[in-house]
């Protein structure tokens, strides 16, 4: 198994705060995006594609999960490909 690097997540409507292990970050047209899991032990996990909204100016990170299709299609073909061993499904 291997390690991952992790991150919180606090969800901005509920508050409730989740912790991410992160598989995989790009950056497309100058945004930052994570393809993060949750604490899972199965074969199957279940993925999400963070977006990086911050500033630079920002002392935090802020993260959304994504949620239009169109981009989350054209992003997880970019993690798919750079995660040879990894099937990625919609």
């Amino acid at each position: 198994m291997s390690e991952y690097q992790k991150i919180k997540f606090t969800d901005g409507e509920t508050g409730e705060e989740v912790e991410f292990n992160v598989v995989e970050q790009t950056r497309i047209n100058n945004i930052n995006y994570l393809l993060v899991t949750e604490d899972e032990e199965s074969d199957e996990e279940t993925a999400y594609i963070l977006k990086d909204l911050s500033d630079d100016v920002d002392s935090e990170a802020n993260y959304e999960i994504l949620e239009d299709d169109n981009e989350i299609e054209y992003v997880a073909k970019i993690f798919a490909e750079l995660l040879d061993d990894v099937d990625i499904e919609k």
